[in-house]
């Protein structure tokens, strides 16, 4: 029986966007390659709120995150880190040898503008990370607030990861002047999981191209001139399958209308927030709770395993707590082209099950 996901990612794809990936392949060489990849690109613009160019990547979005720090940063890194997905970029740097400081939040607290400032006012660092949307404890950043301190450094790179918020929450990434905003396929954007997709900043090049050593699949720059030399080829060869359901998936977001998306991400987040409240309690501050995930504290002590297999049995599916938090939170992911009404049958079917 097919579990309908409401996890963190993969969520369900529509039949329609998978049916896309049954079409014949395509030299990826061809001027149909380059036409295709080209339309996913301009679409993405108007989904990034950005005139930068347009990056493909056949990886998770860790690929670009790891790309980002390692072809960006210059001199050291500053990771600010509100959970898991935080704790990995610092990660990245460490094992790429790349100098970096990783500042992390209280559980469930957020990345402050005042953090930002302070970090950026020491004058060590020429790259930061933000973790827009933690799926570990459902803090979502306040990156316009962000976006208002960072100005005041215009040496320093801006990467923002937006894997698990692009496409449900609205991220205008030329008016916040972020430089390398990343994301995936599989969350918001409700496409297959296997690519990821970035924009990348006039600042971010020219950064780039003072980096001796970045790497070799993952170097953005590489990337980004391939594009411009061979008009939307890539390097290497894509995932030809999953750009099918991109391109389709992307006119469907765009009929939909982006503030229509946002909207409806927002009424789904918002009714799960209310039902966590009357029956536990939200695991972050609630100031910063997130719009396309909801991390909720097990307060009750329920067994959160054998919740997910009753769950199983009616045909849904939603993730335990990550790490530490494992049992003693659980999380409701609320994204993609999921409906308030799905979100409705999940949580009667919960409150069945806990009755």
């Amino acid at each position: 029986m097919h579990k309908k996901l409401f996890i963190p990612g993969p969520i369900d794809v529509m039949e329609d966007v998978l049916d896309q990936m049954t079409k014949p392949m395509i030299g990826h060489r061809s001027k149909e390659a380059s036409s295709l990849q080209r339309s996913i690109s301009e679409k993405f613009q108007k989904v990034f709120y950005t005139k930068e160019q347009i990056l493909l990547s056949t990886s998770s979005g860790s690929g670009l995150m790891e790309g980002a720090i390692r072809s960006c940063t210059r001199k050291r890194a500053a990771v600010f880190s509100v959970g898991a997905f935080g704790d990995r970029w610092y990660k990245m740097a460490v094992s790429n040898n790349v100098s970096a400081d990783k500042y992390s939040a209280e559980p469930g607290e957020a990345t402050l503008p005042d953090d930002v400032d302070r970090v950026l006012a020491t004058g060590k660092y020429d790259l930061i990370t933000i973790t827009h949307n933690e799926t570990s404890t459902g803090v979502m950043n306040p990156i316009y607030e962000i976006a208002e301190v960072v100005r005041k450094y215009p040496e320093v790179v801006w990467c923002l990861d937006a894997v698990s918020s692009m496409g449900g929450t609205k991220i205008e990434v030329d008016k916040l002047g972020i430089d390398i905003c990343i994301t995936s396929t599989q969350k918001c954007l409700g496409m297959p999981p296997g690519m990821s997709i970035a924009s990348m900043s006039q600042k971010a090049i020219e950064a780039a191209k003072k980096v001796e050593h970045r790497g070799y699949y993952l170097d953005l720059l590489t990337l980004y001139e391939y594009i411009q030399k061979k008009d939307h080829q890539y390097p290497s060869t894509p995932a030809l399958s999953i750009m099918y359901a991109m391109d389709y998936q992307l006119d469907k977001i765009l009929a939909e209308g982006l503030e229509n998306r946002y909207r409806r991400h927002e009424e789904m987040a918002e009714y799960v927030r209310q039902w966590a409240r009357e029956r536990f309690k939200i695991f972050p501050n609630e100031k910063y709770a997130s719009n396309t995930l909801t991390t909720i504290k097990n307060t009750k002590g329920i067994n959160i395993a054998q919740l997910n297999k009753e769950l199983g049995n009616r045909g849904y599916a939603i993730s335990n707590g990550y790490g530490d938090l494992k049992e003693k939170t659980f999380r409701i992911s609320h994204m993609g082209d999921y409906t308030i009404d799905d979100i409705k049958d999940l949580l009667e079917n919960i409150d069945e099950i806990l009755e």
